[in-house]
């Protein structure tokens, strides 16, 4: 049983900024080499509260996964209604990471690893994610011995499961395989660790709040600010769902910038900002976006999701509706009567874009 007080690092966790201040006064050797010591110390701290609260969450969820799978068995029927009922109960009293999914993953995982003894301390909940998904047993134990030993990150794992990389090694002749080995540090170098407060299954597990100012810039913090307000005023049926709304598949963890339902049109509308130039993976990512919200989150008698891409790039503003293709006549003769026009949008966009640079810039004149 593990038992430690996070209080006195949660402070330090926060800024995910560089951990020099700019400052223009020449550095003393003396002094920096100080500062690189205790920093040491600090980061040391990090990672050891990041590994034991990590270490008891994987040993909690395989012990949650094994007495499930004691209870329920072969009993498939009943084994719905169970999961039903402790999701609802643990949810209520620790917080929203027990969902029916979540607790179907942890009883995956005891199926997956029978033997306590065999998982690695070094390995996280996001890791082991990952190898269940191996239904190659030598495959999956050479990954996990490799990640463990290695000490790749969850990122570095997926990376070389998804390049083959075991099989790769295999087909390698021995002069080669170092070479192979040694790839990911080009491809995937080592990063710090993933902290406390960045992690959503350690705040799951902690019951913690996220911080959701990590996934946005000052620009974009305030735009949709004003976003939020400015479709608020409009008085066309918006209620105010989520900001930086987290929805993970497999382990992977995306975020969408604002979530409304519109009562009149009785749908979900999800919009995501960028404030750089529009790709086709931004706009892919808002159809899956929707896709997501349609297959999960809208309830029986709603109307298909509406998406909304807002491109806020210095050289091109510009405003996207976005619906399934085969749902894009609903859009023009239903949908628009309640909505403001691309047109509008960006018109919006662009106005607050040029304010909130005007601020800023502002502020950064009064710091000098």
């Amino acid at each position: 049983m593990y038992c430690i007080n996070i209080k006195p690092f949660l402070g330090c966790c926060i800024d995910s900024g560089s951990p020099m201040a700019q400052t223009e006064k020449e550095i003393d050797p003396s002094e920096n080499k100080v500062y690189q010591d205790i920093r040491t110390v600090l980061v040391a701290a990090r990672q050891k509260v990041y590994s034991v609260i990590n270490s008891a969450m994987v040993e909690a969820y395989w012990e949650i996964g094994r007495q499930i799978e004691e209870a329920i068995g072969n009993r498939a029927e009943y084994g719905k209604g169970l999961l039903q009922y402790i999701s609802q109960e643990l949810s209520a009293e620790f917080g929203k990471g027990f969902t029916v999914r979540n607790l179907q993953a942890m009883r995956q995982f005891y199926e997956v690893f029978p033997n306590t003894h065999a998982l690695r301390a070094e390995l996280s909940w996001t890791h082991y994610r990952l190898l269940m998904k191996i239904n190659n047993l030598p495959r999956r134990d050479f990954y996990l011995k490799e990640c463990a030993e290695s000490n790749w990150s969850s990122r570095q794992l997926e990376r070389q499961i998804t390049s083959l990389y075991y099989e790769r090694l295999l087909a390698t002749q021995k002069e080669g395989k170092e070479s192979v080995k040694n790839e990911i540090q080009k491809t995937e170098p080592k990063t710090e660790p993933d902290y406390i407060l960045k992690d959503p299954y350690i705040l799951e597990f902690l019951d913690l709040n996220e911080n959701k100012k990590y996934h946005e810039s000052e620009l974009e913090q305030a735009l949709i600010d004003n976003l939020q307000k400015f479709l608020m005023e409009l008085g066309k049926g918006f209620s105010f769902v989520a900001r930086q709304k987290r929805i993970t598949i497999e382990g992977d963890h995306y975020y969408v910038d604002l979530v409304f339902y519109n009562y009149m049109l009785k749908c979900f509308v999800v919009i995501d900002l960028k404030t750089g130039k529009l790709s086709y993976q931004d706009i892919g990512q808002i159809d899956f976006y929707v896709r997501y919200f349609d297959d999960q989150i809208k309830l029986q008698g709603d109307n298909p999701t509406l998406g909304i891409i807002l491109c806020a790039d210095k050289n091109k503003t510009m405003a996207k509706y976005s619906v399934l293709s085969d749902k894009e006549n609903l859009l023009a003769s239903k949908y628009m009567l309640y909505l403001p026009t691309e047109e509008e949008l960006r018109k919006e966009l662009e106005r607050e874009r040029t304010i909130i640079e005007r601020k800023l810039e502002e502020d950064s004149d009064n710091v000098k």
